[in-house]
C-alpha cells in the first residue's frame, strides 16, 4: 500500500535530474492529458489503438479500423489521450480493480490469480491499450509520459499493485523501470496475435524507489484529483490537465 513517504515523494523535490529525466520533463512541458470518455476524442483513441496494434503486427485486419470493448464503458475505467501541440500522440486505459468493481482486461485471462486477492481487500490498477502513434519518429520519452498516468493512479487510489498484461518483448522494460515481476503466463488474449504475461509491481516495494529514481513520475495531489476525481453521480466531464512534475514545488 502507499506509505506516507511515497505520498511525499510523489510531490517531492526534483534534484539534479539526469539528461534523460530532463528530456522527459521537456516533453511534459508540451503535453496535455485528456480524459477521453465521449465524442470525437474517444473515437480518435479507438482508431489510434487499432492503427498502432495493426502496424506492429499484433492485431489482424478489422474493417472498422477501431479497437474498443465493453471495458471502455465500465465505471472503473479511465481512458486518456496524450496530446502534444494539440495532436493525439499516445493513449492508455486505466481500470481500477476492487472487489466491488473487478472489471479489467487482466481479469479476462488471469482472474484465477486475482479474484482471491480482491476478496482479501487488495486493489489494483491495470494499465492497458497503451499505444503510441506509429507514424511518429521514435521518442524514448513518450512511453514514460504515458505511463506516468498509471503511477499517479496508484497513488490516488492507494492501490496494492500495478498489474499488467505484457508482451514478451516488453517484459524487460516493466521489470527495469517499475520493478515488475512475472506472476503468470504466457496466455492467449484474442484478438491479439501474441500471448501475454502477467507482471506485477507492488506499491509497498516499488513506489518509493520509482519516484526517487525518476523525477518525472512525481505529481501533485491537485493534478491527481483533476485526473481521477469523479462527480457525485459518478460521471467525469472531458477535461485537459497539464502535468505538474516540473512545477510541483509551486503547485497548490
Amino acid at each position: 500500500m502507499r506509505t506516507d513517504r511515497a505520498e511525499a515523494l510523489a510531490a517531492g523535490h526534483v534534484s539534479h535530474p539526469t539528461a534523460f529525466e530532463r528530456s522527459v520533463l521537456d516533453l511534459l512541458d508540451r503535453v496535455e492529458y485528456r480524459r477521453c470518455d465521449s465524442g470525437e476524442d474517444k473515437e480518435a483513441v479507438y482508431r489510434l489503438r487499432y492503427k498502432a496494434n495493426h502496424a506492429h503486427g499484433v492485431l489482424g485486419e478489422m474493417p472498422e479500423q477501431r479497437l474498443s470493448d465493453e471495458l471502455d464503458e465500465k465505471a472503473n475505467c479511465y481512458c486518456f489521450g496524450i496530446f502534444i501541440d494539440g495532436n493525439l500522440v499516445s493513449s492508455v486505459r486505466l481500470n481500477h480493480l476492487s472487489l466491488a468493481m473487478p472489471y479489467a482486461p487482466i481479469m479476462t485471462i488471469f482472474s484465477d490469480m486475482l479474484t482471491p486477492r480482491l476478496a482479501r481487500g487488495e486493489t489494483f490498477i491495470d494499465p492497458s491499450r497503451l499505444v503510441v502513434d506509429p507514424d511518429l519518429p521514435v521518442n524514448r520519452a513518450l512511453p514514460y509520459v504515458t505511463l506516468r498516468l498509471a503511477v499517479m493512479a496508484l497513488t490516488y487510489f492507494d492501490c496494492t499493485s500495478c498489474v499488467s498484461m505484457v508482451r514478451e518483448e516488453h517484459t524487460g522494460f516493466y521489470n527495469r523501470i517499475f520493478g515488475s515481476v512475472q506472476m503468470g503466463g504466457p496466455r492467449p488474449y484474442p484478438p491479439f496475435t501474441r500471448p501475454l504475461y502477467f507482471y506485477e509491481s507492488r506499491c509497498e516495494v516499488n513506489m518509493e524507489p520509482t519516484l526517487a529514481r525518476f523525477s518525472f513520475f512525481r505529481s501533485t495531489a491537485f493534478e491527481r484529483r483533476m485526473l481521477f476525481e469523479r462527480t457525485q453521480i459518478g460521471e467525469i466531464a472531458p477535461l485537459t490537465v497539464l502535468p505538474t512534475a516540473r512545477y510541483h514545488r509551486r503547485a497548490a
